[in-house]
């Protein structure tokens, strides 16, 4: 079970996500009377849930209180002055630093050495946090479609792609020794728990980093497919360490296919819903099924 500082810094954690995902463009409307300056270091109390997480657990370090105040308000910093130079949003070298940064940070697991092994999806969320206030309530970056109130569009345009992506990765998958079949069949509470879990803590902040920030500022300095390819190769590329510590070529193939069909369903009507429940499908049957 885990303690009352922990729950506290977990729903701290979650407020801003869930703010922007169900009321898209309240946390823009709440900050935009505020100071300039004011906007700007707001992000700095995302260094709160790890401070409640440090001290409840007992590994506190001035250092990482410090990177999880200051980070936020460099991406703010930098998303003012990307909104500033590029105010038709074509995508500034900013834009993709900031997204540089982030990704990197999260797929090197540069900063999970501040919390306990059991915790540390808390630094992803933080990190995806900083983001969405940097992109989303400082850069209003448009067409990043970040609204989790689903429609049966978003149902059907995700399960299309992942009807269509399953027979291609199957078939490849197994005849190259990265998918193994298990004929057991789960209990459905515990599919279900799965599929949530993946959708909200794994596809979702997956697809609102590549395909609403990163496939959507592409699409605006290259084009449609190229942004498309792009996008899936550099998300195929993030899975690279993943369950090996050696290059991981199968699971590298296998993720930037599907990353084409997760970046279609995204651009489809400009939705995260539905390309997250592409990507929620694939994994959780893959998890269950398949690995």
């Amino acid at each position: 079970m885990f303690g009352s500082a922990v729950t506290i810094a977990a729903l701290l954690t979650l407020i801003p996500c869930l703010t922007e995902a169900f009321v898209p463009g309240k946390e823009a409307d709440v900050t935009k009377s505020f100071p300039t300056s004011v906007r700007l270091f707001v992000p700095a109390v995302l260094c709160v849930p790890y401070l409640l997480v440090a001290c409840s657990s007992g590994i506190f370090h001035w250092g990482w209180l410090a990177l999880y105040a200051l980070l936020p308000v460099a991406v703010s910093i930098l998303m003012l002055q990307a909104t500033r130079v590029d105010p038709d949003q074509h995508g500034n070298w900013r834009d993709f630093l900031v997204l540089a940064i982030l990704g990197v940070a999260v797929d090197l697991r540069w900063f999970e050495h501040a919390w306990p092994a059991h915790l540390v999806v808390f630094n992803k969320m933080l990190l995806l946090d900083a983001g969405i206030y940097g992109f989303l309530v400082i850069r209003q970056i448009d067409g990043a479609g970040f609204d989790l109130r689903l429609r049966w569009r978003d149902l059907a345009v995700g399960l299309r792609e992942f009807a269509v992506y399953a027979p291609i990765a199957v078939a490849l998958g197994l005849s190259i020794g990265f998918l193994h079949l298990h004929a057991s069949w789960p209990p459905l509470r515990s599919f279900a728990e799965a599929s949530l879990f993946t959708f909200f803590f794994i596809a979702v902040p997956e697809e609102l980093f590549f395909r609403g920030w990163l496939q959507n500022l592409l699409e605006r300095r290259i084009g449609r497919l190229p942004a498309l390819l792009l996008t899936a190769a550099l998300f195929g590329l993030s899975h690279w360490n993943k369950r090996t510590l050696h290059f991981n070529w199968r699971y590298v193939l296998l993720a930037a296919i599907a990353g084409i069909f997760y970046g279609r369903a995204w651009r489809q009507e400009r939705r995260v819903g539905a390309s997250a429940i592409a990507h929620a499908s694939v994994d959780t049957v893959w998890s269950f099924w398949l690995r």
